[in-house]
């Protein structure tokens, strides 16, 4: 394969980019998330602000973000059955109404004064319950809400697109509102977003799905699904490759107030600057992928942003420099997403439709429910041997990681090019795919 394949292969790229918003009911879904994820974003922010200010613990980040991540690792792969089982659509309005209420309730809290770390605490268990049930069914909807199955892959980037295009915006925004108000309408206007992605679910004409007339009970759903993702190679590869990426790459998010107050001296603005440079440079990898017209070359994709990520936190763990700091994040952030959103796709483009909602909960716990793990490991490596060395050592271990999947994948391209083709997700050029 020739590294030309590396790039948007279309002539209409730009056009290309927002191909999936062709169809009614993802163009609603897209509305509505681009404005629901700023503010998540901006509650992020403010909740991680918050706990460092209430107590200066390191440690304690971490915790409290493993109390909000764990309950995907327990429980998003049996929520990927019910996924499978019942209205995708019906789902996804119970958990956005769930996530406004501990919203809104944790920002009266905030506001009246009366915010506790154990309250914080309650509130990230009960949304990381939420999150177990919503992740799976949110990816695994993708695929009904676009009239396109060549759309697919392209709907999956703007998901990433949307998602960091709010991690760029949402940050900033509430730099400038902590420093000025505070914390507690951060969270008010997340709550008051949740409104938007609401409101395009109801608006949405979904298909109607025949009942089955014998429903597998949740526990042979879950023992189907996990013979399914691990007998299968290339599934069981990319399940793992996300779950080292969470693990070591994703979460030194987690040590951002402590890098902007301790290393950087820095304050509110600090830490959105620092998240805000990361969303642009996932903003763009995203694009990136929207831009393509194929799957052909993802699986090097992978492989080289894996490297990448771990290049940059390397190089951003000898850093002192505002603008240096920032500028590295920009790829940083890039490689992220590209490497996330690929295997995203790859999975998606695999599945049988029928365990499609099984292996997006496989995916959830390697994204969200790893995330725990890494959220102690860097919490507990910053307070052994500081912020910086922890930064250093998470970006060694991406850099394993990412030159492990290389080593698989010439025999994952194999055994996947039959399904892909079977598949047709580029029908013109079907009989050459793989994931090379």
């Amino acid at each position: 394969m020739s590294w030309k394949e590396l790039i948007p292969n279309n002539k209409s790229a730009l056009t290309q980019v927002f191909g999936s918003l062709r169809s009614r009911n993802y163009r609603l879904y897209f509305t509505g998330q681009c404005i629901s994820l700023i503010g998540t974003w901006m509650q992020q922010v403010a909740m991680s602000w918050l706990i460092y200010r209430l107590t200066g613990s390191v440690l304690l980040l971490g915790t409290v973000a493993f109390i909000n991540q764990i309950p995907s690792f327990l429980i998003s792969i049996f929520a990927g059955v019910i996924t499978d089982r019942f209205e995708r659509r019906r789902i996804l309005l119970i958990t956005q109404g769930l996530f406004m209420f501990a919203a809104l309730s944790t920002a009266t809290l905030v506001l009246t004064g009366l915010i506790q770390v154990w309250q914080i605490m309650v509130f990230s268990l009960f949304a990381g319950i939420v999150t177990a049930f919503d992740a799976p069914t949110r990816q695994s909807m993708v695929v009904e809400m676009v009239d396109r199955k060549e759309d697919l892959s392209n709907a999956i980037a703007l998901n990433s697109a949307i998602f960091n295009a709010a991690r760029l915006i949402g940050p900033s925004v509430a730099g400038m509102l902590i420093a000025l108000v505070g914390e507690g309408y951060c969270l008010l206007i997340d709550g008051i977003s949740y409104t938007a992605v609401i409101g395009a679910l109801l608006m949405m004409r979904m298909p109607e799905h025949p009942k089955k007339e014998k429903q597998e009970k949740i526990l042979s759903g879950f023992v189907n699904g996990f013979r399914y993702c691990y007998g299968y190679l290339p599934i069981r590869i990319l399940l793992i490759m996300v779950a080292l990426i969470s693990l070591f790459g994703l979460q030194f998010i987690v040590l951002v107030p402590a890098f902007a107050k301790d290393v950087l001296s820095g304050d509110s603005h600090t830490q959105g600057f620092i998240l805000s440079s990361i969303g642009a440079g996932a903003l763009t990898g995203a694009i990136y992928l929207a831009a393509r017209k194929s799957v052909l070359g993802l699986g090097k994709v992978v492989s080289i942003t894996g490297v990448l990520l771990g290049i940059g936190m390397i190089a951003v763990s000898f850093m002192t420099l505002h603008w240096m700091v920032f500028a590295l994040l920009v790829p940083t952030g890039f490689a992220m997403i590209t490497a996330l959103a690929s295997c995203n796709t790859l999975l998606q483009t695999l599945t049988d439709d029928d365990k499609r909602g099984r292996v997006m909960g496989f995916y959830a716990m390697a994204m969200v429910g790893m995330a725990p793990f890494g959220s102690l490991f860097y919490g507990s490596v910053a307070k052994w041997i500081g912020v910086q060395h922890a930064l250093l050592v998470g970006g060694c271990l991406c850099v394993v990681g990412a030159l492990c999947f290389e080593h698989w994948r010439p025999v994952i391209r194999r055994l996947a090019r039959r399904v892909q083709v079977q598949q047709g997700i580029v029908p013109e050029i079907a009989k050459g795919i793989n994931i090379d």
